[in-house]
């Protein structure tokens, strides 16, 4: 990857804490460790990880697993992008505009459908704030990329406004819940499990989530180069991701115990977040790809991003071959 393409990609994401490209592994013909990279709302990929699923399922291939945690998403597509892993979890639509915008070489791996009630725009309880309108000209804290950024442009623009009307607080998620509950800020635009944390933990009520406005689907990549050499991998981590999809759905109250301890929340406040997520997984279609054409329109007449993008012009994952 050029240098004035890697430049790019951070002043974008404005990202502090990245892995140095001198000390990132090439990536061999047939590598055969899969280096996973997954944040707290990778659901799917936290259960197989808690399980060693996909160690047993990837043995026969001769392919170990190791697994790299992130913040949230945007730093989790640089390193993808840069060869710090070979496979991201699911992260929500905004991002792999953004990755796309800064010339990542990035493979649209699988997707999960629309879940869009799992964010939302909050705010405390007894606050004087009754519609999304009321938030003109106050301090909102989001997490800068991630799906609920689009959510508030959408929410905005349907209640009149524009984003230039609020004043953003560019904030991780850890760090926008603290702000948010202090009264630093007057809303908090956030996910799931965060979304159903405070929730259920704070006195709060809801503006408005993403229906009718954002459909948030979330999206599993795959660095290209790894895409072409190991479909067969891929292949298999895909199928395994489809089979946890319907198990959770289908047995929300074990899923959620298993989750609560790796995620460090009460198994009620996780079967809350899982239940506002499809978690169906299937493969990505290139005549699906509306939302994501929406998201980049939308950033790019907010100024958000420095050009105009065709967001299917992307490469996708057709499977295992």
């Amino acid at each position: 990857m050029s240098t004035p393409r890697r430049r790019t990609l951070l002043s974008l994401f404005a990202l502090t804490t990245l892995l140095p490209l001198a000390c990132l592994p090439a990536l061999a013909q047939k590598p055969s460790t899969l280096r996973i990279g997954y944040q707290k709302s990778s659901t799917l990929l936290t259960i197989l990880k808690v399980r060693g699923q996909l160690e047993q399922d990837l043995a026969p291939l001769g392919v170990k697993v190791s697994w790299h945690e992130f913040s949230s998403g945007l730093p989790l597509l640089e390193a993808l992008n840069v060869g710090g892993v070979d496979l991201s979890a699911d992260v929500a639509d905004t991002v792999p505009v953004f990755a796309q915008a800064a010339g990542a070489q990035l493979t649209y791996f699988a997707q999960e459908a629309p879940s869009p009630s799992a964010q939302a725009i909050v705010v405390r309880a007894d606050a004087p704030y009754a519609t999304v309108a009321d938030l003109k000209g106050k301090k909102i804290a989001l997490t800068k990329a991630a799906g609920s950024h689009y959510l508030l442009i959408a929410a905005l623009d349907k209640a009149g406004l524009r984003f230039k009307d609020i004043e953003p607080a560019y904030l991780t998620p850890a760090d926008g819940r603290a702000a948010f509950e202090r009264g630093s800020v007057a809303a908090w635009v956030t996910w799931d499990p965060y979304l159903a944390g405070v929730q259920r933990q704070s006195s709060v009520k809801i503006l408005a989530d993403g229906r009718n406005v954002a459909d948030y689907q979330r999206y599993y990549l795959a660095a290209t180069s790894y895409a072409e050499a190991r479909s067969d991998v891929l292949g298999v981590v895909f199928e395994a991701l489809r089979k946890t999809g319907k198990w959770v759905k289908q047995s929300p109250k074990e899923a959620a115990e298993l989750l609560a301890p790796a995620w460090g929340l009460d198994a009620k406040t996780v079967e809350l977040a899982n239940s506002r997520r499809s978690y169906d997984v299937r493969l990505v279609q290139k005549d699906a790809l509306g939302e994501q054409q929406r998201i980049a329109d939308a950033f790019y007449a907010e100024g958000l991003l420095p050009r105009k993008l065709d967001a299917t012009a992307v490469p996708l994952w057709r499977g295992a071959r």
